[in-house]
Order: C-alpha cells, then structure tokens, then sequence
C-alpha cells in the first residue's frame, strides 16, 4: 500500500480541503495513525495558523506538532522559486517529510492555495514536489463560474500536465459544479478521462461556499459592536438597507446580511424586529457603514437587548463595502464543524470511496527521481556508518568534500597524505574535518606499513613481488588505501581524482579480487535525469567487452539498479532495434541479450533495441509494441567503451544530468574510480554510494 497521496490544484478555492477532509475520514477507518502534510502555507504561523491545517488536526484529533505539518511559508518558497533554486526547495520538502513518514501508516499532502502573484512557479513546483515524494495525485478543478465545456477542458488539461510529467493520478474531483451542469460534466469526463482515473463530480452546495459572519468580520478587517455569540451564523444572502422599510422588509431572504449605513436606526431596529418575528427570515448580521455608529438612542436600546445578532462598522461608504462583502470566500474552519461534517459527506456521497481505497492499496510508484534518489541514499549511507579511505588528501575537492561528508555525519574516513599538509590545506580551505571521525595517515610513517608490506608479498610473491618491490607499492597511496579495505582497515575506497581509473583499479584486481561467479569489473553510472534516475553501464572500464562479458555486465549493473531502488528493466542498446539491423557488432548485443534471459530470466531485458526506443514511450511502441522494457528502460547497456562514455558525457552535458559514478561492481570489496574533473558533489555522492555499497556486502 502506498504511504501518501498528494492533493492538487491549478486555482484558488477549488474545495480541495473538502476533499482533505473526505480523505483523512476515510483513512482513519482504514489506519490507525494517520498524518497530513502541507509543504508550502499561505500564512506566517507566527502570525494567523493556516486554517487547513487547524481544521484537519483539531477536527480529528491528529497529534501532529505544527511546525511538522509545513516546510515553507509562500513568501520563502515564492523567493526560493524565483531564484531558481527550486532544488533546495524539493530537498527540504522531502527531508521534511520523510522525517516523520514512517511513523504514520498514512499521510495526507495538500498541495498549496494559489492565493496570490506567483501562481505559474508555484504550480510548478506542486508537480515536483507530488513527483519527487512519488506519490499518486488527487486533483481538483473548481466550476465555480464555468461553462460545462470549461469545466472538462480545466480537468483534461491539470491531467495532461501531471501525466506529461509522470505523475501518476488517481482520481479527479470535478467541484464545486452548478447542479444542472453536473450530469453533462460527468458524462463528457467519463468518456474522454483513461479508464483507471477515477471521476467525481461534486455539485455546487451553498451551505459549503457561504461564509460565516466570523469570516465577514476578519475578512472586512470590521469592528465589532455587538453579538459576538453570533459570529459563527452562516451568511447566506446579502442586501443593501436603504430604502424605506415596508420596502425592505420585501428584500430580507433567510440568513442574511444586511449592509446599511449607520444613521438608519430605523433599518436596524426592523432587521432585529424581523428576526425576532416568525413571520420573516434569519436575520445573520448586520453591517454598519460610513465609519459612524448609531445615534445614541439606538445605541442605549441595542445596549439594552438581551439577544443581538452581530453588528459590525466600517469605515467605507455602503457600495464599497457591500462589495468587499460580496468577494469574501469560505473557508472550512475548526470552529465550524456543522460545516466539517457537510464537507465528509459530500465527499462520501460523490467520491467512489471503495474504489479509491483500492486504488491506494494496489498503488506501486514508479521509477524515482534524481531528488528522492540523493535522499534516499543518504539515509541508506547513515543507517550504518561506514569507514571509507580517501588515498587523496592533497586534493582539495577530496578535503572540501570530506567535510561535507563529516559534518552531516554520513561516514567515517581515512584521508592519505602529510597530516600537517593536510592541515594546512584545510585551513587555507575554510573548512573544518572534525576530530572523531577522520584520521589522516602518512601510508610510509602508518603503523600498518609493515605489516602491509608483508602481506602483499605473500599474496603476490608467486607473481614474482620481492620485499624491495612490496615495500615501493605500498608507498603508493592507491595500493595502501586498497590495502586497508583488503585487511578490514576501511570498508571501501574512493580514489580517481587525481589518477587514472586503471591506477584506482589495478591494486584492488590484485589482491581484494572479484566476487565468486563474477569474471569480469565493470562500472556504471547513476545517470540523474530531470525526472527519473537511469543506469549506464559499462561507461569507464572494459573498451570491447565480448557477448558475455556483455551479458555479466548487464546482470551486475541491474543487480546494482536493484540495490539502490531502481527496478531494473534492461536495454541492451545497438544501432537496430529488434529483427531490423545485422551485422557483427548487432550480432553481439543479440547474443548477449539472449545470454541475459537463459541465466536470468526473472530480469526484465529487451535487445537490441536503440537509445530512443529504450526511453522514448512513443517510439518504444512503435518499434518494440508488447515490449516490457522499450520506452521505460531504466538499466541501459552500451556496446563498448566509446559509445558508453560518450553517451553519458554528452547526456550529462546536454540535459545538465548529475551523473553519479562510475561506481565499480564485481569486486569482493568497493572500491571506486573518479573522473579527474569531478566536482566536490560527484565526491560526495561516490563516497555515499560506497558506503551503501559495503553495507550491501
């Protein structure tokens, strides 16, 4: 079952906290604790509680600290977004939430209310947020004002955005309908929405969009004279008081809002008359305009009454406040819960309740994104904290980002070099390497030297290594760092900065070796796309692997795909697709591809197949129909070095993809190779990934 739904929105007041509300009803039948979760709010909490948030926790009793149920208010995500750092934003919101997660069996997500400029980079910013928890949406369109034809062209375009963007949708709420629109609406959706989003259309109801004299007085900003006891009245009707009043009294309607200037005395002694009598509607309130109160006589007999509907004043003239009245909007509030209880059961009334708690069961995500991938493999790396040599302390990317690594407590390391050049390169730097988790080792002057020396003479002595020679290799930072992982000293390695791939791998082929049934090393990459994560493998190691190097190597990098979360779905890429090309290097990947399918046939594989057809829907059916991998590959494997390692690099450069890697797989231990123009990030990342990696065993 999956954890969360998302809520979502392209408008303000579309009623989707009617649908929040339906939603946390239903599941706390279903679960026994269940949470909500609003990344982005409207109000500074410091200063007025969003009221979604109030109504949902009050109402049901949540035990839910407030600070936990937001991550930013809507002026810091709006400058966050307008600055382009839409990332940061992402990853706060998903350490946020998956901080608190799994404590509860079901969350509710409410996207936020586009109340306010900004609206086209916030919307965005729902989609990514709904994509990077990969959860399924809910969406609602409001049809307050709209031709039936709108109200299905609102709908079919939010599900096309979402879908665009792969963000599964489960049900959509047609709200908020004009009753005579509702069955047209329906029956247009029906036929044009796929068959498993489910639909509901939920008619327009008064008593939900009117609001209370509450909500007339806040959203005024008016002074109460009289009748706070009756601020919670629903305002149904509104009507201006300045004709006479036989007249007036023609135009009273049940629950009304009389808007009248202060100085007619006799309007407001009739309106409190007629809501005495049984013979005339409720009177909800009263407005005083003009800024003035009533004459005194009025004041001392209102004074005197022992029951007065609200009155409030304004200072604006009669128009501009009835005006100001007739835009007020509703909202669902905690200290309304007649309106609370209308809102469960409209949603139980025209929500397909069964169906969609089916759906919520049964629902799987797919793929995962580059976001929730760094996330997820942070919280992997600390779940066991790992020691990780770093032969390369005289780099200064490897201290920036041993830093980094030491302050969010992710690893313990090893740095190799000079400690007092080390120290100085750290404080000429600006960064601090904490005392506690990290040594620094001068390999020659190392306690382990001797040792070290001794036994890489007796694993390599039959490969013709005397003492002389142990003891040269052993001063190589690259042989002592393997070293350490091969004696238990460190639990993996990060070298390549500074030296060739071979130079990183040559010590570890030596003597840590690889797995038993593995024959060959072989590398991918984490491919961190705008919108998913992809694997490519072999794009640093073997230049032109053989059918069956070719098939191991598929088979290690979907084993490694597997590890990390990603479900493996092969593509084993040529230059033909299917039947349609020949020739010798076709050939190959064919064999492979067949190769892959006799030793693993629980693995999903298709080859050869093209780039495009691997990852492109569209062109995947049309060049593989039935196929289960082609147009949603996530594991692609080139042919040979070249393709491979321009492939990613031209990938990496064109859609600004982080590429995480080359992460070695098949050795008994990790070890793993940087490029020698990584970043501080690309050192981070390897030293996560092999962190995770030594956990994996």
């Amino acid at each position: 079952m999956t954890k969360a739904v998302f809520i979502a929105t392209a408008e303000p007041y579309s009623g989707k906290s009617l649908v929040a509300l339906g939603l946390v009803n239903m599941l706390l039948g279903q679960a026994r604790k269940v949470g909500y979760f609003k990344p982005i709010i409207d109000y500074d909490p410091a200063v007025h509680p969003d009221p979604h948030i109030d109504t949902i926790t009050q109402y049901f009793k949540l035990p839910l600290t407030y600070a936990d149920t937001y991550a930013y208010t809507r002026p810091e995500a709006l400058q966050l977004l307008e600055t382009d750092n839409q990332g940061e934003l992402i990853d706060a919101v998903i350490h946020k939430f998956k901080q608190w997660e799994e404590a509860y069996d079901f969350t509710v997500v409410e996207g936020s209310d586009f109340l306010g400029p900004g609206t086209a980079i916030e919307f965005d910013a729902n989609v990514s947020i709904a994509k990077n928890l990969g959860v399924p949406v809910i969406l609602v369109v409001s049809g307050e004002g709209k031709s039936t034809a709108q109200v299905v062209s609102s709908v079919l375009t939010l599900l096309r955005t979402f879908e665009a963007r792969e963000v599964p949708v489960l049900l959509a709420v047609a709200n908020r309908v004009a009753p005579e629109q509702a069955a047209d609406v329906q029956a247009l959706l029906r036929a044009q929405l796929p068959e498993e989003v489910l639909l509901a259309v939920i008619p327009e109801d008064p008593q939900l969009r009117h609001p209370t004299m509450r909500e007339i007085h806040a959203g005024l900003g008016s002074r109460l004279l009289f009748g706070e006891a009756g601020l919670g009245n629903q305002v149904d009707n509104y009507v201006i008081g300045a004709m006479q009043v036989p007249n007036f009294l023609n135009y009273l309607k049940e629950n009304v809002l009389i808007v009248t200037p202060a100085d007619r005395g006799d309007i407001i002694v009739c309106a409190l008359q007629a809501n005495q009598s049984a013979s005339y509607p409720r009177v909800a309130g009263i407005v005083l305009t003009a800024g003035a109160e009533p004459d005194e006589p009025i004041m001392r007999l209102l004074e005197g009454l022992p029951n007065v509907v609200p009155i409030l004043t304004m200072p604006t003239g009669t128009f501009e406040t009835a005006t100001r009245v007739g835009a007020i909007k509703s909202r669902i509030t905690p200290d309304n819960p007649k309106k609370i209880q209308l809102a469960i059961s409209t949603f139980a009334r025209h929500v397909a309740v069964q169906a969609l708690e089916e759906k919520l069961i049964s629902f799987q995500p797919e793929g995962i994104t580059p976001h929730m991938f760094q996330y997820r493999l942070l919280q992997w790396a600390r779940r066991q904290r790992r020691h990780i040599v770093l032969p390369e302390g005289n780099d200064d990317r490897i201290l920036r980002a041993a830093a980094l690594l030491l302050h969010q407590e992710v690893v313990d390391l090893t740095i190799l070099g000079n400690p007092a050049d080390v120290a100085a390169a750290a404080k000429r730097l600006g960064v601090q390497l904490p005392a506690g988790h990290v040594r620094v080792i001068d390999p020659v002057n190392s306690e382990y030297y001797a040792d070290y020396v001794e036994t890489f003479y007796q694993l390599r002595k039959d490969k013709g290594v005397n003492h002389d020679m142990a003891r040269d290799l052993l001063r190589d930072v690259s042989y002592f760092g393997s070293m350490m992982v091969y004696k238990g000293h460190a639990d993996g390695m990060v070298s390549g900065a500074v030296h060739t791939t071979q130079h990183t791998i040559r010590p570890a082929l030596q003597f840590i070796k690889t797995k038993p049934g593995v024959s060959v090393v072989s590398s991918v990459f984490f491919m961190c796309l705008p919108d998913r994560v992809a694997v490519f493998g072999d794009c640093a190691v073997n230049p032109n692997p053989t059918a069956e190097q070719l098939a191991e190597i598929a088979i290690s990098s979907a084993e490694s795909s597997l590890a990390f979360g990603i479900e493996p779905r092969i593509a084993m890429l040529s230059y033909s697709s299917g039947t349609s090309g020949a020739g010798a290097d076709v050939e190959k990947v064919r064999q492979a591809t067949e190769l892959v399918r006799q030793r693993r046939p629980d693995l999903k594989v298709e080859g050869p197949i093209q780039y495009d057809a691997a990852v492109d829907p569209l062109v995947g059916r049309q060049k593989l129909p039935g196929s289960e991998v082609a147009g949603q590959a996530s594991v692609l494997i080139f042919p040979d070095l070249n393709t491979g390692n321009n492939t990613y690099k031209a990938v990496q450069r064109e859609t600004g993809a982080l590429a995480i890697g080359p992460v070695l797989q098949g050795l008994n231990k990790p070890v793993n190779d940087l490029s020698r123009g990584c970043t501080v990030d690309d050192v981070f990342n390897t030293v996560v990934i092999t962190a995770i990696q030594s956990q994996l065993g």
